[in-house]
């Protein structure tokens, strides 16, 4: 069993930077692809980034390639989601998500490849 917390969410002006942490307990993450997901009310959770077990390769929604960038620390069995130039409509709930993979490589982009999630942490981007 995997608990994910994730923190560093908050109230940011437009324009703004946050950085979300993803911390793990319960087994390593070192083989898990990590995920990001976001959901605002009435709309389903849509994929944000993820990265592969090994954190060489990456993958982004459209809208977020060149503002967010996620990493991870797996020696700190961590994930990261910096959020740059934050927009009114990046509020959202973000959610933080593990996938138990056999290669190191894949990176996890479908919602229902996720074996374990988080309890999600509240963005507000104010213009």
């Amino acid at each position: 069993q995997v608990q994910l917390v994730e923190s560093g969410g908050g109230l940011v002006q437009a324009g703004g930077s946050l950085r979300l942490s993803c911390a793990a307990s319960g087994r390593t993450l070192s083989n898990c692809g990590m995920g990001w997901f976001r959901q605002v009310p009435r709309k389903e959770r849509e994929f944000v980034a993820a990265i592969s077990w090994t954190g060489v390769n990456t993958a982004y929604t459209d809208s977020v390639k060149g503002r967010f960038t996620i990493s991870r620390d797996n020696a700190k069995n961590s994930i990261y989601l910096q959020m740059n130039s934050l927009k009114p409509e990046h509020t959202a709930v973000y959610y933080c998500a593990a996938h138990l993979s056999f290669n190191p490589e894949y990176v996890p982009e479908r919602l229902y490849e996720y074996d374990y999630w988080g309890q999600g942490t509240q963005v507000t981007v104010s213009s």
